[in-house]
């Protein structure tokens, strides 16, 4: 299970989608966010994942990283999709207990939803997977940097950020080696009820506390053996420029918008 969880992992890579500033990134993943919940008939969601699988194929990472990132979650899909089954209105397919039915209404709101969730993770993924976290680092800044006028040091704000988002995958990794360690030696973590397997993770928690301290530590002290004292007076070694295919991509982003607003008026609502 913790190999499946990819948040906060990086593909490096020369694709049209690595190679959009990552500024633009960051904007269009939040409005392709925006667009899912747009979405309001099976017709305007399918255009939208006919959307999601071409920049999945023109990111040049791995589809497998992609189905990782659902395999991670699956459990919450499938759960909110058994509780939107019994929200369904009309003539009742199937009754359970008596008064749990489920209609063919909640049959398409659980599969509309399952494929909303889905759509928002994959979407999410491609700004991690195609963004390393120095440009995100300089992308959230740069995007946050109005608030200066407020004295909201924006620089920490989004090394904090990103330090967080970089260290997901080492922790995780972490976590595996212990558990297996653990196993190793003969710890049994899959048996026995919900309190006994709560109490088999001790061994594996307090070591991870004592090792990421020991990160964030390190890490500390090597920021402050390089004289990092914050953002003031720091130069970029990269700046950040917009280029034609930034412009390019939100002419698309904008299209996908009108077609689903299109869309919505022509065909009758799902949800």
């Amino acid at each position: 299970m913790m190999r499946d969880v990819t948040l906060g992992q990086y593909f490096p890579g020369k694709s049209p989608i690595h190679k959009l500033d990552p500024r633009i990134k960051i904007v269009l993943t939040i409005a392709l966010i925006v667009y899912v919940f747009l979405a309001r008939n099976f017709v305007s969601l399918g255009f939208l994942v006919a959307t999601v699988f071409i920049v999945l194929l023109m990111s040049g990472v791995p589809l497998k990283l992609y189905f990782k990132s659902i395999k991670g979650v699956i459990f919450i899909v499938i759960f909110t999709s058994i509780l939107n089954l019994f929200y369904g209105t009309g003539e009742p397919l199937i009754t359970l207990f008596g008064f749990m039915t489920i209609t063919w209404n909640g049959i398409c709101n659980a599969i509309f939803i399952s494929v909303r969730i889905i759509s928002l993770i994959l979407f999410s993924s491609v700004l991690t997977f195609t963004t390393s976290p120095t440009e995100l680092t300089d992308a959230l800044e740069r995007i946050l940097k109005p608030l200066k006028v407020f004295h909201v040091k924006v620089h920490e704000i989004a090394m904090m950020m990103t330090i967080a988002l970089r260290f997901v995958p080492t922790l995780l990794e972490e976590t595996d080696k212990i558990m297996s360690a653990q196993k190793a030696r003969g710890a049994d973590m899959e048996s026995g009820g919900l309190m006994q397997r709560i109490k088999a993770l001790i061994p594996v928690l307090i070591p991870l506390f004592v090792s990421s301290f020991r990160r964030a530590y390190d890490l500390a002290m090597a920021m402050e053996c390089r004289c990092y004292h914050g953002g003031e007076g720091r130069t970029k070694m990269k700046v950040l420029h917009m280029g034609g295919r930034d412009v390019v991509a939100c002419i698309c982003a904008a299209f996908v918008l009108t077609a689903i607003l299109l869309i919505n008026g022509m065909m009758p609502v799902q949800l």
